[in-house]
């Protein structure tokens, strides 16, 4: 894994802060713009596969939501701060079994990673510049 640039980190800090008071609703957005580009991957999340709340107002996507955003983010700023990220080593694990159990997998993720050809999920954030 590469480390991040200096302007990299910047945009991060820069984002996460412009993101932070709202971090429920960016990662509400973040979501639903998942679910709009892998429709199927509503099926993975076992609090939305019997609901009929939509998924702009069902309160467990969005408690999910956050928490996931938060923690990306601060990792994010962690990784170039020390070098690492220091999340448990049990939340890890917990973490790691629950995503397995759903059977996500690496591709799930690559779909969605940012480059300029196809912006994906990343078009849902701010703009941090």
């Amino acid at each position: 894994m590469s480390s991040f640039t200096e302007e990299q980190e910047g945009l991060v800090v820069k984002s996460w802060e412009s993101m932070k008071k709202d971090a429920g609703e960016w990662g509400l957005k973040f979501f639903l713009k998942i679910f709009e580009i892998a429709p199927s991957a509503k099926k993975m999340f076992s609090f939305l596969r019997d609901s009929n709340v939509p998924l702009e107002h069902n309160p467990k996507l969005k408690t999910h939501a956050k928490s996931v955003l938060v923690m990306t983010c601060e990792a994010a700023v962690q990784l170039r701060k020390a070098g690492k990220v220091v999340v448990r080593d049990s939340t890890l694990k917990r973490l790691g079994a629950t995503h397995l159990k759903y059977g996500v997998v690496d591709e799930h993720f690559e779909r969605f990673r940012y480059n300029k050809e196809s912006p994906g999920v990343a078009v849902c954030l701010p703009d941090p510049t």
